[in-house]
This record gives structure tokens, sequence and C-alpha cells, in this order.
């Protein structure tokens, strides 16, 4: 059990959309959009003010959980350090694909893992376009739920040859001459898409629409919720070197395949750095 109510927290990351995401959507003023790292990495008023929100209503969930959100670690570095040895953590993307959201493009996602003594036991990806999510707690399955309580289990695709299969991948952070070696092999799958959108890469996957993900930077916000919710759907995920991933881990990269033997085609073939 993760320790912590996650219907609860699906409800509070419900909230802060509701409050604080969606009704920015679209009318972002320039003031309220700024770079952060780099020209792709954004934050607007909306993550701010949702994390702050979300901040507070966990607080009162849980006291006990030290709150790590992205924009908080943007302003105390030493949070991150946090992530993997905190008794009792509550993990915060409070606007996934924040470049979507500043552009209008209706792809985003608010995402929450809970990670107890270094392991992640639970993960809700909310999607705030459709009003629903996808979440699990370890050991019991991935699920896709709405407000109203339905809910229906979650299944990766089954496996296809390399030539057939559909997947997402993330090369932005890979060294250049790296990413060329890499994008050169993407005539071996199918499709090699990218979202900019973690929640939604980990849905896609976990909903049985995909084969495969590929991820290079591994902020924690954005792939301890999505990783859990794809191995209790069935699927593989592993680092590149075959290593496990572990809260936090920010660098190396990982595969999320739908079984063991289509991660080592995929390495072998495709994601070969």
């Amino acid at each position: 059990m993760s320790g912590i109510d996650l219907l609860a927290l699906a409800e509070i990351l419900r909230r802060a959309a509701a409050a604080e995401i969606l009704p920015r959507f679209r009318r972002l003023t320039p003031g309220q959009v700024h770079v952060k790292s780099e020209a792709i990495d954004l934050v607007t008023e909306a993550d701010e003010l949702a994390e702050k929100r979300i901040k507070a209503e966990v607080a009162a969930l849980a006291p006990e959980a030290e709150f790590i959100g992205e924009e908080s670690v943007a302003r105390n570095g030493e949070l991150l350090h946090r992530v993997g040895t905190a008794d009792l953590a509550v993990v915060v993307d409070p606007v996934d694909g924040t470049a979507n959201f500043a552009a209008g493009i209706p792809l985003f996602g608010v995402m929450a893992a809970v990670v107890r003594q270094g392991e992640t036991v639970g993960g809700i990806i909310y999607d705030p376009m459709g009003d629903d999510w996808v979440l699990a707690e370890k050991g019991n399955g991935a699920w896709f739920r709405r407000p109203d309580g339905d809910m229906a289990r979650l299944h990766v695709a089954a496996p296809k040859p390399l030539a057939e299969m559909v997947g997402h991948a993330s090369t932005s952070f890979i060294p250049p001459q790296g990413r060329a070696e890499v994008m050169s092999h993407y005539a071996k799958v199918r499709i090699a898409a990218n979202y900019r959108n973690a929640a939604h890469d980990y849905r896609t996957f976990a909903a049985g629409h995909i084969q495969f993900l590929m991820f290079h930077r591994l902020m924690p916000w954005d792939h301890l919720a999505g990783t859990l919710i794809a191995q209790e759907a069935g699927g593989h995920v592993a680092m590149l070197d075959g290593g496990s991933y572990r809260p936090g881990m920010v660098g190396g990269g990982l595969i999320a395949a739908v079984n063991p033997e289509s991660w080592d085609l995929l390495r072998r073939e495709v994601f070969t750095l």
C-alpha cells in the first residue's frame, strides 16, 4: 500500500486543474510565461499556482509526507536529493507539457507519485481536458478512472515485429552525435512520435495503443508516476544499460516496452548510443 489515499490525491490534482490551470488555458499573457533553463523549458503562472495549491492540500492530506514539486525544486535544488531518501514523499508535476499548454495545444497533464523509502508505490496522471485519470498502486495494477467512479483496468499492447512497432521517443536531451545515430534508426520502426508530454506518452502506452517509449532526461516528476503505471499495466521498463529505474535518477535514459523481448530488440536495433 502507498500509505496515502490515492483517490483523495487524485481529486487534489483535479481541483488544482479546475482552479488554476484550465482558467488560464489559451488565456496566458506574455508576462505569465517565463523561460527557465532554455527556450524549450518554460514555466507559467498556471504551473506555479497549481503547485502551490496542490502542496497545501497534500499537507492536509498527508502531513508526514515531504512535498517535492517541479517548481519547488527550481527554487531549492536540494529538494531533488530527497526524492530517493525521504521516508515518504509526494512528487508532483503541476503542468506536464508546459510548452504545449503555453502554445494552446490541449495535450498536457498533472502528475503525482508517492515514494516510500526510495520506492515508487503510487502514481497518478490526470488529464484536465478529458477530466480523467490513469493511476496505479504498486502490486494492484494500472487503471483508467473517471470522476463518476467508472474504472477499467489497463494493459499494454500485444508485441509486434520491429518494423510494425509504434512508439514515442524523446531525443531532445541526447547529445547531438548520439541523437543523430538514434534518429537514423527510426526507419526500422513504423512510427516514432514525440508528444513533448510524458503524461500522455505514459497514458498512451499503458492503455495499449503503442509498443514503446524512450526518454533520456529523467526528472522524477516526469517519470515516477508513469513508469509505475507502465509496469503495473504489464510493461517492461529499464534503463538503457539494463538496470532498474529508481527514484532519484535523473539521467542515463530509459525504455519502456511491452515485454522484455521487445525491450531487448529496441535497445539493440534502435536506441543504440
